[in-house]
């Protein structure tokens, strides 16, 4: 019987979807945030949070076990260095997932997946990136000071006309 087995295989063979879910969480720790499928994210918030939570203590056997997992030395020293900072307050929900609609080629729904304590860099990137100039913007302001210089140049030869009569 399967009583309280109940969690998503992701249509994978056990060491495959291991190999898939450390690949992720290593990916999630070194970027931040990663765009995946839903069904996906909710298993990979199962399996990150707990080695995230590890990283609060900062230890020899805490390590081991992390890196037994991720398989990755660079994950690992992010992870205990700036993520462990960043959540040391906090005591469970690392990670956010925000649904993104669906996939166009087989209608998956898709999500990011963040950390939680540095959407506010992702914002700030965000925001840099909204404040440099388009073409639209440009465009926009060229015509706005057009019809502001056109405007002078036909109220003038109407003031004089009069005048000249």
């Amino acid at each position: 019987m399967r009583h309280n087995k109940k969690f998503n295989h992701l249509g994978r063979k056990k060491a495959h979807r291991d190999a898939l879910l450390a690949n992720m969480t290593i990916s999630l720790i070194m970027h931040k945030r990663i765009f995946t499928t839903l069904a996906k994210a909710k298993a990979l918030r199962m399996y990150a949070e707990p080695l995230i939570n590890r990283a609060k203590e900062d230890n020899t056997p805490n390590r081991r076990l992390v890196f037994s997992h991720l398989q990755n030395k660079y994950a690992v020293t992010e992870l205990f260095r700036e993520v462990a900072q960043k959540i040391a307050d906090r005591n469970g929900g690392y990670t956010r997932i925000i649904k993104t609609g669906n996939r166009l080629g087989d209608n998956a729904k898709t999500c990011f997946i963040e950390l939680v304590d540095y959407d506010e860099n992702m914002m700030k990137e965000t925001a840099a990136k909204k404040s440099t100039r388009t073409r639209r913007s440009r465009k926009s302001s060229a015509e706005k000071a057009a019809p502001a210089a056109e405007a002078p140049a036909t109220e003038a030869p109407a003031a004089e006309a009069p005048a000249a009569e």
